[in-house]
């Protein structure tokens, strides 16, 4: 039974709280007054105050925002479980234990600290070591140069930054690690640049995300004799990108030898949880300090990263920041003291197993996969796999798959590696948007360029990442593949089909992850620069619009939002059965029908302007005749009347009007004395493609069939049984002495009353009889 009523109340509210904010439900009058009132412009502080659940709905109004927002876009919010809500209670619990009085805040606080460092300390197998808890993950790392520069400049605590002009400090992290890092280093520090040495990665034996370490034993010898002073060696186990660990071994021995510090850092620290651990990853409970991000391994919302150091004189750790006197200051581990407690010792282990297992079910499926190569430090035990499309060669055509590269080496020149880039980063995409729970994302890496990465000890947790969605990622990969491989191979064909075509114009984006890129040459004469322009940009578009029109299966669009060529049709992704002399004779016929008509259109403009203006001089001709014809005096006002009275003048009305068709002028006195409008002329076709290219049943358009298809042997069977039935429906030959016969017959049925009745009864005996026929000749071409 819970003492104290306060600590009762608070979980009660933290629950009522979280569910209301995890129910994505929306009352019909919230919707409505949401539709008149938007909640996100912020307005003036209500002077009567707000109770809680006003104050809780408008929370959840702003995590989830409007209704179009949610169906446009799908977002992930991470999955809030128990272990959630207790890292949650530790933030709610360190403002209230703050108001105790400073004894028992003292005890409390001592003990939080304690246990939780001892916790973590024989959960990752790091002995005798202290604990820093900070919100930002580089904040560990800058307090820890802090405690290395107060170690080896003994004054620095009284002459500050001028003991540092005698001995520059060099700080060296790996060219593999976070992009940043080292200026934001020095920026806090207040060092320059020049104190931060990026040290190479292996370029010819080992991996190529591993730091160099013969060069950096160099790079520290020349830093030595220049005068400086090696400080601090930041390593990693885990890259950032592809997840390698460095050699961390040989990098403890080499700072020894110089008394220099090593920090380590990576996603793989996580496994020195498990009870099998690689040897390269356990050399780091060797070193003198490393961060821990466990938020993100365990997924518990908003709790601390902890950087774990040995250091023996406290009063070095308290002048550098790693520990405070503040009791406050100390319940940052709260919400991690409650979390731990609540996994237990068997709750975290199970889940970084789970991650680890995880890694490796997918690494174990791509090694069967085609065209898919990957990157990883080791295959059995490899927390991050970093995988890539290349079609180069199939992974069965090797003689063992354990002798496929850990990491990926080919030459390709600039081109191909380009369009590797864009179809890897479009496979990535596709994936994570098929299978958002797998947590995949796109990684740039130097060497191998743009790959596909799965790091379950970063996302698993958060997202609920089971077995299955791996299986769903490696279905999804598995049917991605054969497009891309067939979009990449055909791509130069289409390339070629174009610059064949008169008409098209081929435009290479390296950047579009599709068939390629075509635009319609609009031809035109005497035509500034602007017109022109407008009138390309007319014909693409109207291009575009009756490609789209079309049912097939390809996707015409015009590319991407930003950095895509103007007045240009983006091909997408394609099968193995597409026609591309059939697709591109369509785009470039299309486009001629387009430009056809357009051009007919202006001329029609013209012939229609200049007929107005002959139409008015001859109008105001004949008018002038009427004038003449009607005489002076029927023109007097008073006098013309008196006279049109006594003697009526006859005249006819002449008019004019224009034949479009002939684009001529033509009177109006036919009209006039028929009481009806000629018809004139019929008017010639529109101008069509002539591309109507005979198409099995069912077979979609730029669709060639395959002969080693079952469709195929089945409507061919179904086309040649439909040319034997034309065959039989045609008359046998006659003889000479027949010839007449028929003649005679024929002029005697054409004589007959009920001829056309005949005629159609002979024509539904013909469509009963053909399926038998049919039937008879396949009876006689299986019997051959």
């Amino acid at each position: 039974k819970m003492v104290d009523p306060t600590l009762a109340e608070m979980g009660k509210n933290l629950n009522e709280a979280m569910k209301m904010l995890e129910d994505n439900q929306r009352k019909v009058e919230e919707e409505n007054e949401k539709k008149y009132a938007r909640k996100d412009i912020p307005g003036p502080l209500q002077g009567s105050g707000q109770d809680m659940v006003s104050i809780l709905q408008l929370v959840q109004n702003l995590m989830h925002g409007e209704e179009e927002e949610e169906t446009s876009q799908a977002y992930r919010l991470q999955n809030v479980g128990e272990q959630g809500h207790m890292a949650l209670l530790g933030h709610s619990l360190a403002a209230y234990i703050s108001v105790l009085d400073r004894e028992r805040l003292r005890k409390l606080t001592t003990r939080i600290l304690s246990d939780t460092t001892l916790w973590l300390c024989r959960l990752f197998r790091y002995e005798n070591g202290s604990a820093y808890y900070h919100e930002d993950d580089r904040e560990g790392l800058l307090k820890i140069c802090r405690l290395v520069i107060h170690t080896r400049y003994e004054d620095y605590t009284v002459e500050g930054f001028n003991v540092l002009y005698t001995k520059q400090p060099v700080i060296y992290i790996s060219s593999a690690a976070r992009t940043g890092l080292g200026q934001a280093l020095c920026n806090q520090l207040g060092l320059p640049l020049s104190c931060m040495c990026r040290v190479p990665c292996n370029t010819m034996f080992g991996s190529q995300h591993q730091m160099d370490v013969a060069l950096l034993d160099r790079l520290i010898k020349d830093d030595v004799e220049s005068g400086k002073l090696p400080l601090l060696l930041v390593a990693n186990a885990g890259t950032p990108g592809a997840g390698h660990t460095d050699k961390l071994g040989r990098l403890k021995e080499l700072c020894e030898q110089y008394n220099m510090w090593l920090h380590v850092e990576g996603v793989n620290l996580a496994t020195l949880a498990l009870g099998y651990v690689s040897s390269s990853v356990l050399a780091a409970t060797k070193c003198d300090s490393m961060t821990l991000t466990l938020g993100s391994w365990l997924g518990l919302p908003a709790v601390p990263a902890v950087t774990l150091y040995r250091h023996e004189d406290p009063s070095l750790s308290l002048a550098a920041g790693l520990t405070s006197s503040q009791p406050v200051e100390k319940l940052r581990a709260l919400p991690l003291w409650l979390s731990l407690q609540y996994l237990g010792h068997d709750g975290i282990v199970e889940r970084i197993k789970h991650a680890s297992q995880l890694s490796q079910r997918l690494l174990e499926n791509l090694k069967n996969l085609d065209f898919i190569k990957t990157s990883v430090e080791d295959e059995l035990s490899s927390p991050v796999v970093v995988f890539k499309f290349f079609q180069q060669y199939s992974n069965r055509d090797q003689t063992s798959h354990a002798a496929q590269a850990s990491t990926i080496q080919h030459p390709i020149i600039n081109n191909e590696r380009h369009i590797y880039d864009t179809f890897n980063q479009w496979l990535g995409e596709q994936l994570a948007q098929l299978v958002p729970a797998s947590g995949v994302d796109v990684v740039e890496l130097e060497d191998e360029g743009t790959c596909v990465r799965f790091s379950p000890l970063m996302t698993s947790a958060v997202l609920g990442t089971e077995i299955q969605d791996v299986d769903q990622l490696v279905d999804c990969l598995k049917m991605k593949i054969p497009v891309l491989t067939s979009t990449l191979q055909l791509r130069e064909e289409f390339e070629q089909e174009v610059r064949r075509t008169v008409g098209l114009l081929y435009i290479e984006d390296l950047s579009w992850p599709g068939l390629g890129v075509v635009r319609y040459n609009y031809h035109s004469d005497g035509k500034d620069d602007d017109k022109q322009e407008k009138e390309l940009e007319k014909i693409n578009t109207e291009l575009l619009k009756k490609l789209n029109e079309l049912e097939s299966d390809l996707t015409f669009s015009l590319g991407p939002e930003f950095g895509g060529q103007k007045n240009c049709v983006y091909i997408g992704m394609v099968t193995e059965d597409l026609d591309v002399s059939e697709l591109v004779e369509t785009i470039a016929a299309t486009g001629r029908e387009i430009e056809e008509n357009s051009r007919l259109l202006e001329n029609m403009t013209e012939v229609v302007r200049k007929g107005i203006q002959e139409a008015q001089l001859q109008l105001q001709k004949a008018n002038e005749e009427r004038l003449l014809e009607e005489g002076l005096l029927r023109q007097i006002p008073v006098v013309g009347s008196v006279l049109n009275w006594f003697s009526p003048f006859q005249a006819s009305p002449k008019g004019r009007t224009f034949n479009l068709t002939a684009g001529s002028l033509e009177s109006t006195e036919s009209t006039y004395v028929s009481k009806a409008q000629g018809t004139g002329t019929t008017p010639p076709p529109t101008p069509t493609s002539s591309l109507a290219k005979q198409r099995l049943p069912g077979q979609k358009i730029f669709k060639r069939s395959l002969r080693s298809s079952d469709a195929f042997s089945e409507t061919s069977s179904v086309s040649h049984c439909d040319d034997l039935e034309k065959l039989d429906q045609r008359p046998p030959p006659l003889s000479p002495g027949q010839e007449q016969r028929p003649l005679e017959t024929e002029k005697t049925e054409e004589q007959k009353e009920v001829a056309q009745a005949t005629q159609t009864d002979t024509e539904d005996i013909r469509s009963d009889e053909s399926p038998h026929d049919c039937t008879k000749v396949e009876e006689q071409e299986s019997q051959r």
